[in-house]
This record gives structure tokens, sequence and C-alpha cells, in this order.
């Protein structure tokens, strides 16, 4: 458009230049015609300010032709598709895995379970949707192994509907992550390796249907969550009617890196009304620093009547457990940690049954991890996990002897890669 301006321009300047030119009327007359006649003959032209007036609107014309044309371009460029559901939804997902090498025994018997192979352990899909500043809903599915089918299963591990009212007041209604086990997780930060201990020995799980009251206050220092759930886990979307919900809670600080919490259960574990079954209770803390790349905690928990254990000659009978699990890690680089954990469980104690309580687990890994980026982990890791005197059923399998016994012991080893991705 530029270009075009000028050589219109430029042809208007070209007649007013012959226009104004003296040689003009001279010409005219050495032909032949009279001044006179000149002017009677030919009409008259326009004047220099009538041709420059024309020519400063000719150009005032051009400009606002490419304003319109420039402004009509903008509008294409910014250009986006018709709102819909879609804007207010996000999918995350995040898969762990491991390739690694198992030698367990027990009692001294090699296991089928040993040799080298590739696991996936979970893989979840989130979808997440916002209705408006208050309103939102969660569905994640969680995809695992299921040893007594011989295959993989799809589980919803959530699904809620959220109400968040401000920082300090949020309900959801439905399955969600509990109190403790996320809460833990994060602390620790290696949950791809291995589950926390309440997690591992089964002591507690990470999610359950109910209503569940959170909330953050105090700048962030303070956070707390109550959850009044089936007691039954996620898996079970239905259960049987309950006497009355199980009751889960934690309150935690989180100052400067500095972080301590206590917590507990209360509950029948999904038992259906009418059956005899003592009630479970826990009581659950954690005292831990995170900061300038270093992780140090220890997490502990004590139990009664939660699980009674193998053995056991009633649901009446009056148990105990207890356990404690310190861990560390120390980011050398933003890319690569050394990390390390130690839990101790005892988890029998049945009067009935004295032979539960000389069973005692141990459980250690040590590892290093690299994160290539934010969404990729790999770690190098050792595993041992043992049982003297009996046995318990973790998330490794069983793990310890055959029998409630003295000399009944086994371990399990495993050595390997394990990772996440996530986005």
């Amino acid at each position: 458009m530029k270009g075009k301006s000028a050589l219109m321009v430029g042809v208007a300047a070209i007649a007013l230049a012959i226009t104004a030119n003296p040689g003009y009327a001279a010409k005219n007359t050495s032909s032949g015609t009279s001044n006179g006649d000149q002017a009677a003959a030919m009409p008259t032209g326009p004047s220099n300010e009538e041709l420059s007036a024309r020519i400063d609107a000719l150009e005032a014309e051009l400009q606002a032709s490419e304003v319109r044309q420039a402004t009509d371009h903008d509008k294409v460029s910014s250009w986006k598709p018709m709102a819909g559901w879609w804007d207010n939804t996000s999918i995350s997902g995040r898969m762990y895995w491991d390739i690694t090498n198992i030698n367990q025994k027990r009692n001294g018997t090699a296991q089928t379970i040993n040799g080298t192979s590739f696991d996936m352990k979970r893989f979840y899909v989130g979808i997440d949707h916002k209705f408006n500043d208050m309103f939102s809903a969660n569905l994640t599915t969680d995809v695992t192994y299921d040893s007594t089918v011989g295959a993989s299963q799809i589980y919803i591990k959530k699904a809620y509907l959220q109400a968040k009212f401000n920082d300090a007041f949020t309900v959801r209604v439905g399955s969600a992550d509990l109190p403790w086990v996320p809460y833990v997780e994060d602390v620790y930060g290696y949950r791809y390796v291995e589950n926390t201990l309440i997690d591992r020995t089964k002591f507690g799980t990470s999610a359950d249907w109910g209503v569940h009251v959170l909330g953050k206050f105090a700048d962030g220092i303070v956070a707390y969550q109550f959850s009044a759930v089936t007691g039954a886990g996620y898996k079970k979307a239905a259960v049987y009617r309950t006497a009355s919900p199980d009751v889960e809670g934690r309150i935690s600080i989180n100052y400067e890196g500095f972080q301590a919490a206590i917590g507990g259960y209360n509950g029948k574990l999904g038992i259906q009304k009418g059956t005899v079954r003592k009630t479970a209770d826990r009581f659950d803390a954690l005292a831990a620093y995170t900061g300038h790349g270093l992780r140090l905690g220890v997490e502990y928990f004590t139990a009664s009547d939660y699980s009674y254990g193998p053995g056991s000659s009633s649901a009446t009978n009056s148990t105990h457990g207890t356990g404690y699990g310190p861990f560390a890690s120390y980011n050398f680089t933003d890319e690569v940690a050394l990390f390390g954990r130690y839990d101790y469980v005892k988890p029998y104690s049945d009067k009935l049954v004295p032979t539960l309580k000389s069973f005692h687990n141990e459980y250690y890994n040590l590892g290093i991890s690299w994160e290539p980026t934010k969404i990729v982990d790999f770690s190098l890791v050792y595993k041992h996990d043992a049982g003297s005197a009996g046995y318990l059923a973790d998330s490794n399998g069983t793990i310890g002897g055959t029998a409630f016994a003295a000399g009944n012991n086994g371990a399990y080893n495993e050595v390997g890669i394990w990772g996440q991705f996530r986005w």
C-alpha cells in the first residue's frame, strides 16, 4: 500500500508541475493560437492550492484504507474456536514402572516370583473439570496388576465433586485422597520406588469413598483434613451398610521447611453392620525437614485391633501393632539425588496367639535417582524386605517364613531400575 500511495502522489505532483510550468502558455502561443483564443478554447485547470488539497485528501484516504486492512488482519490472527466445556478441562497421567531382578526365599526355599522382568506398578489417568470458581470435579483411574485374576485391572481411584469456599474450607464428596498416606507420600518423595510405611504394611490406604473436608490457613502454615468414609477402600465403590462411617484425620504444620503432623483412624474397616469386630484405631505422627536439597524425616504409627494377623483365633481378641520409618534424601545437583529409608514394624500382638508377638518385619532401600526433566524420574535401587519368626503380607508380597515360630524366616531382595513419568 505504501508503494501505491507513493505512485499516485507522484502522478499528481507531475500534473501539478506541468500546469504550473511557465513554458506551457508559450508553447500554445507558438502554435498560432492567441492567448485570448486559448483561454476561450480550453477549460481553466485547477489551481495549485486545489491540487495540493486533492493530494492531501488522497493520502488521507490511503492511510485510512491501510488501517482498516491491518485491523482486519488482527481480527483473523486472534480468532479462537467457540468456547465449550473443554476450556476448563485438563487431563493428566502418571505411570510407575520398574525393570528389576527379584531373589526371594521363605525358610530357605526360592520362590516362583524370582527372576528378571518389566513391571507396570501403577498407571493413573486423571480428568479435572472446573465448573466455576467454587465447583470442580475429578475422575482418576488406576490400572494395576491383580494377582487373583492374573491380569491388569482398571479401578476408579478418585471420583469426587469439590466445593472450594476458600483456602481454609474445601469439601469433597466421593472417592478422594485420605488425610494421611498422600500427605506422607509428598513429604517422602519416592512413592514410585515404594509405598509409605502404613501403606506398605497395609495398616492404611490412600483413598476411600465418603465426605472429605480440608483446608489451609495462617498463610498456609497450618493444614488439616478430616474424612468420613466407608472404610473399605477405593476399590469397593459399593459396600455393606455399616453401623457408622469410619473417620480419618490429620493436622499438620509447615514452616520454612520444618514439617510436623499428627493423625489417626477409627472405624470397622468396611465391615457389615451386625458383624462382630472390634473397632480399629490407629495413631500417626510425622516430623520432617525439606529444604536446600535435603529431605529428612521419620514416620511413626501405633494401631490397636487394626489387623488381627494370620492365626488370630477371633476378631474379638485384643491386638496391637506398631512401627516407625526414618527416611532421607539429598540432591547433589538439580537432577541427581541419593536416598534411603528403613522401616521396622511389629504388626501383631495377640494375647491368645503368643507366637505372633515374636514376629517383626524389617525393610530398607538405598538408591540414586536421576531427574532429566520435571516429568521423568529414573532410580537405581536395592530393596530388602524380611520377616523373622513369621510372615507378613505387604506391598512386595508375602514376606518371611511359612509359619509363626522361631526359625521361620524369609527375605525378599530386589535390585534394578525404578521410574515414573507424568504429565
